[in-house]
C-alpha cells in the first residue's frame, strides 16, 4: 500500500525566499528517489508563507528509505530556524475506497 502524507509548515516573515529555495532544491532530490510517486509543493493562496507538501511513496519501505536519505537531515536542519513551527507537521493519509 502507498504511504501518503501531507507535510505543513509556515515560513517565518523575511525567510520566504530562503525557504522556497530550500524546498525546491529538496523536492528535486526527493522526486528522484526510486520509491517516490509524488512530492508536490504548494503554498496556501490566502497565506503564501504557509507550505503544504503532498508526498506519496510506493510503500512503507520506500518511505523509510526516504527518511534515511543523506540530504534529509541537512535539509531539516537548515529549515528549522526558518519556520514558525518546531518541525514540519506531518499528517498521514489513507485513501477512501
Amino acid at each position: 500500500m502507498h504511504k501518503t502524507l501531507l507535510a505543513e509548515f509556515t515560513a517565518r516573515e523575511g525567510a520566504e525566499d530562503e525557504v522556497a529555495r530550500l524546498i525546491l532544491d529538496y523536492a528535486q532530490k526527493v522526486r528522484q528517489e526510486d520509491g517516490n510517486l509524488a512530492f508536490d509543493v504548494y503554498t496556501k493562496a490566502s497565506n503564501p508563507r504557509a507550505y503544504w507538501i503532498f508526498e506519496a511513496y510506493r510503500d512503507d519501505e520506500a518511505f523509510q528509505a526516504h527518511l534515511k536519505a543523506p540530504y534529509g537531515g541537512p535539509f531539516n536542519t537548515a529549515l528549522a530556524p526558518l519556520i514558525e513551527e518546531e518541525t514540519s507537521v506531518l499528517t498521514f493519509l489513507d485513501p477512501v475506497v
